[in-house]
This record gives structure tokens, C-alpha cells and sequence, in this order.
């Protein structure tokens, strides 16, 4: 089998720490050369940019070492778990450009782990304990004191048995009682005094049904899973460190059971991907999208897969930042603006050239014949030769941006003013009017602006390369833009790290997270585009039409801007 698909000169350099443990195995002949690892999801919500980190770890590790991934959904508590979340996390798995070879569920081990539970049980390694939550607790000590064994500890294994059936009845009281292994109250790791194995739930499995009332919880589960399923090498993050030893123990339980020796799979931890300004928090998050603090999972405020996506975010560039920050076994809190700069690098190479104009304001060429028009030709990409071309319509009436004029500007301003030059985005050279640059209303906002021509001056004409001052701006045709609605979005939090801040996540929300304009207009050729096309506003930023727009109704998310002034101001 071939064991990697990188060159030996950069093999040591490009590695992460997790892929040499990978390759050392692999040169050890463990496993039998075999490399099998599995991306392990809860169905409980949507999977977020934390999620996609381990998807590119445990997809990518198989992917470079000849291995396979599978897909496997830890689905052992109905109480949160539907089948709405299961096929979304395939859909965003997908879009990041991975595929696995099998799709399992933990449910598809319910009755292995039931019979290993019973084994348990026979063997004197478990029993059924009627206490409380909080007495259970209570009694686990700490970690620098034993714990108390419970009172039903050394109940007889008849009992336990007969308990552990009726734990799976529908008369089962939830809460009532647990089946907890017998380990070792003293031990220094807490996960050994005698876990919890089994609990009960009266509500139905969005697989099984209400064939089951008693579910395994998530360290019974887990690793039996991934020895069922011949997992070679279990890849985690760091708060599953303390986790290892009870998921050796209980892979040596099973060894034991099943009389082999052969086999066991390998847990390996790496750090969280956290980023500034948001959470990570499955259950903050769903708390987000259930009290409507945000317009649902894929609201592109959030950090999730789809709401990153519905923003414009394209998936090489998701990847491309989780490569750059790597693995590591110390967690870190990674900047916002590093993963916007990977998104606006890789859609600089991608993303068409448009016009738009977010707060018009009409511009009129005097000396332009009324009733003419001419079609100006765009690029799409100067990036890329290939994307071609499209015209965009000049005529007499255009609008401009309003902050691209100033009727008493000062020196260094190199927009519009009276007397100064400008050229306009593929077309002419324009000069504002000197003696009435503009028309103002009641209030004193400026609603029209005059400027002449230069008919020589016309993009791709020898007289286009005449200098001058000013900057280049861009325009609209009044007859022929559309009407768009346009969302700005910032930051989901106001303070850099959320999770460490004491105070409520609620009231740390940014109330300038969104902002909505209703008075854009776009180019005609964007009544073409559809979501999940790449766009550059010129001279504002990456935008991509939403989910929302219609043919009708034009609706734009910004992605990113062009450059990180964000970042500038808020420091």
C-alpha cells in the first residue's frame, strides 16, 4: 500500500504532529498497515468551522495515507438529535470537498452495546445505582480526594440485571436510575469513578423509534464504536485527553469479550479551533438560532459551515485557513482576520468584477448627447484571463457613490470636486463643474452633480492613458441599474473572546452586527447571478447574492471587504 502521496524530501517538514504518529504506525506494521478513521458528529445542530478543522484532519489523514474515512453519527440522546441536522452535516461535509466510504450511527451498535453492557454486568463491572444526580455527584470526590462508593455498589449481579431490563421499559422513570461500571472510586482521573454507562429516556430515537428506553452515554459509545467498526486511528480534540484511559479500558473490556488481540484503535488529540468574536458552543449556538437572536443556523453572522457559505465564503479558502493555523496540542484563540484574509485571497482569483453603487447619487455629463448610449467593455477577472468579458451601458444619467464627491474638498481628497478630474471605470475621463457643481435639496443633501467629458478619453482609445490626479471611480447607467437590497455584515460579538467573558453570551452580542441598505443598485448583468457565485463590488468589497434574492428582488451578503480596515478600527 502506498503510504503517502508527498514527497520524501518534505515529508518530515509538512507533517503534522498527528500524521507522524499516523506514518509511525504505518511503518510499524500495526493494524496490519491499515489506516481507518471515521469523522464522528452528534446530530444535535449544525457543524461550524470547529467541525470543519476535524473533518480536514480525519478526511485529509486517510485521503494522504491510502486509508478510508467513514462517516459516523453519535447519535445516543434523542433528546436532541433529528434527522434535520444529519443530512445538513452531510450536505456541508460535501461542500467542503470531502466524501466518505460508509455512513454508521452509533444507534447501529445499540444492540452490541447492550449485550457488552449485560457482559459488564455478569462479570461483576457494572451495576444499576438508584441515586440521585446530585448524590452521585456528590459522592465522586475530588480530584485530589477519593471518591465514596454508593450504597448499591455491591448489589447482586440477579438485581442488576433485572434492574438494567426494566431501565429499558416504557414504565422506566427517567432519572430514576443508571448503570454505572465499576471501576475505581480512588482514582486520580475522575472519568474512572465508576462512570456512568446507561440512562434513561422515554423519548423516541429518530432512528429507532421507541424500541429503546435506555441509551448508552457518549464514553460507552464511542470508542466500542470505533472498535466495532475497525477504526485504526480515532482523531479528537484536546478535551477528550482526560477521556483516553476510560476509552482504553473499555476497548481492553471488549478486547477481552471478543477473545482478540490483534486490533485496537489509537486515540490522538489536537487542538480546538477557536476564533475571535464568536463561540463555538454547540448549545450557545443553538440558543442563538431558537430565541430568533439570529436568522437561523445559516445566518452569516454565524460561524457555521452554511452560514459561511450563504456569506460567500468559498470552501478552498475555509481549507486553506485551517491549514495555515495547523495542529497543535495547545488550544489558541486564532484571529478573525486571518481566516478573512485566506477568503480574500483565494476570491481575488475567483470572483467576477461588477459594478454597484450603495449610496447613490445622480451624476449628470452635460456635454453627453441626451438619448446616446454606449456599451462599455468589463473584465470580469483580471486575474484570470479566461472568465472573459461583459459590456456594462454608459450614458448621460449615472449614479456614483455618494462619498466619491466633495463640494469643498480638501487637498489630498482625488474623488470628484469642482474643478478636479476623475476617470470613470472603463469609460471617460470626467471633470466636475466649476461655477454649479450641484443641486442640493431643502435640508442641504446633495442630489445631483455635474461634470463634462472628455470624448477622447473613452477605455481602450490611445487618448485613455492621459494622467491625471484623481482616482478612478465607479458608476451605474440611471436607465438600466437595478434596484438591490444590499446586507453588511460585522462582527456576531463585541468583545474579542466571548467564552472567557463571565457576563451572559446574550449581552455581548454586536447590535451592529447587521446592517441593511434598501437604496443599492447593481449592474443589469447581475440579474444573472444566483447564490453561491463569487462577486467583487470594485472598490468596495466581495459580496455573493443570498439565498433570499429573486429576479425581482435583488439581495447581496457581503463577504468580505477588500482590505481589513475592520481590524484597523476596532483595536
Amino acid at each position: 500500500m502506498e503510504t503517502n502521496n508527498i514527497t520524501a524530501g518534505e515529508e518530515k517538514k509538512s507533517l503534522s504532529f498527528v500524521e507522524q504518529f499516523v506514518k509511525e504506525d504505518l511503518e510499524a506494521g500495526k493494524n496490519g498497515g491499515r489506516i481507518q478513521t471515521r469523522f464522528p458528529p452528534e446530530p444535535n445542530g449544525y457543524i461550524h468551522i470547529g467541525h470543519a478543522k476535524a473533518i480536514c484532519m480525519d478526511f485529509g489523514v486517510a485521503e494522504k495515507f491510502g486509508g478510508i474515512c467513514n462517516l459516523r453519527f453519535d447519535d445516543t440522546n434523542p433528546t436532541k438529535e433529528n434527522t434535520e441536522y444529519v443530512e445538513n452535516i452531510m450536505n456541508d461535509i460535501k461542500w467542503l470537498g470531502f466524501h466518505w466510504e460508509n455512513v454508521y450511527y452509533a444507534s447501529d451498535y445499540f444492540e452490541k452495546l447492550w449485550d457488552f453492557a449485560i457482559w459488564l454486568i455478569n462479570k461483576g463491572m457494572a451495576y444499576v445505582d438508584e441515586q440521585t444526580s446530585e448524590q452521585i455527584a456528590e459522592q465522586k470526590g475530588t480530584p485530589t480526594q477519593p471518591g465514596k462508593p454508593s450504597p448499591f455498589r455491591d448489589r447482586p449481579i440477579e438485581e442488576n440485571l433485572r434492574l438494567f431490563q426494566h431501565m429499558n421499559t416504557a414504565e422506566a422513570v427517567e432519572g430514576s436510575m443508571v448503570l454505572r461500571a465499576k471501576l475505581d472510586m480512588a482514582n486520580p482521573n475522575m472519568h474512572f469513578r465508576d462512570p456512568i454507562i446507561y440512562r434513561i429516556i422515554q423519548i423516541p430515537h429518530h432512528r429507532t423509534g421507541t424500541k429503546w428506553h435506555c441509551y448508552p452515554m457518549y464514553d460507552f459509545a464511542h470508542g466500542q464504536s470505533d472498535f466495532f467498526e475497525g477504526v485504526t486511528h480515532s482523531i479528537c480534540t484536546l478535551e477528550f485527553v482526560p477521556h483516553r484511559p476510560l476509552y482504553d479500558k473499555f476497548v481492553d473490556f471488549l478486547l477481552e469479550k471478543e477473545g482478540k488481540q490483534d486490533y485496537r484503535p489509537r486515540q490522538i488529540e489536537f487542538n480546538r479551533l477557536n476564533l475571535t468574536y464568536t463561540v463555538m458552543s454547540k448549545r450557545k449556538l443553538k440558543a442563538l438560532v431558537d430565541e430568533q437572536l439570529v436568522n437561523g443556523w445559516d445566518d452569516p453572522r454565524m460561524p457555521t459551515v452554511c452560514g459561511m457559505r450563504r456569506r460567500g465564503y468559498s470552501a478552498q479558502s475555509i481549507r486553506n485557513f485551517i491549514d495555515s493555523i495547523g495542529y497543535t496540542k495547545f488550544d489558541a484563540l486564532n484571529d478573525y482576520a486571518l481566516l478573512e484574509a485566506s477568503v480574500r485571497d483565494d476570491l481575488n482569483k475567483k470572483a467576477c468584477r461588477v459594478s454597484a453603487v450603495l449610496d447613490p447619487v445622480k451624476l449628470v455629463i452635460t456635454n453627453y448627447p441626451e438619448g446616446k448610449t454606449e456599451e462599455m467593455q468589463a473584465v470580469n477577472n483580471p486575474e484570470n484571463e479566461a472568465d472573459g468579458t461583459h459590456t456594462i451601458t454608459f450614458s448621460r444619467e449615472l449614479w456614483i457613490e455618494r462619498d466619491d464627491f466633495m463640494e469643498v474638498a480638501e487637498k489630498k481628497f482625488m474623488r470628484l470636486a469642482p474643478g478636479k478630474e476623475v476617470r470613470l471605470k472603463n469609460a471617460y475621463i470626467i471633470k466636475c463643474d466649476e461655477t454649479h457643481p450641484c443641486d442640493k435639496d431643502a435640508a442641504g443633501n446633495v442630489t445631483t452633480i455635474y461634470a463634462t467629458y472628455d470624448p477622447e478619453t473613452r477605455s481602450g482609445q490611445p487618448g485613455a492613458d492621459r494622467k491625471i490626479k484623481g482616482k478612478t471611480l465607479h458608476w451605474l447607467n440611471c436607465q438600466d441599474a437595478i434596484p438591490a437590497e444590499v446586507r453588511l455584515y460585522d462582527r456576531l460579538f463585541k468583545v474579542e473572546n466571548p467564552g472567557a467573558d463571565e457576563r451572559d453570551f446574550r449581552e455581548l452580542l454586536n447590535p451592529e452586527s447587521l446592517t441593511v441598505l434598501n437604496n443599492c443598485y447593481v449592474e443589469k448583468y447581475l440579474k444573472e447571478k444566483k447564490a453561491g457565485d463569487f462577486l467583487q463590488f470594485q472598490r468596495i468589497g466581495y459580496f455573493t447574492p443570498d439565498l433570499d434574492s429573486t429576479p425581482e428582488h435583488l439581495v447581496f451578503n457581503k463577504t468580505v471587504g477588500l482590505k481589513d480596515s475592520w481590524a484597523k478600527t476596532n483595536k
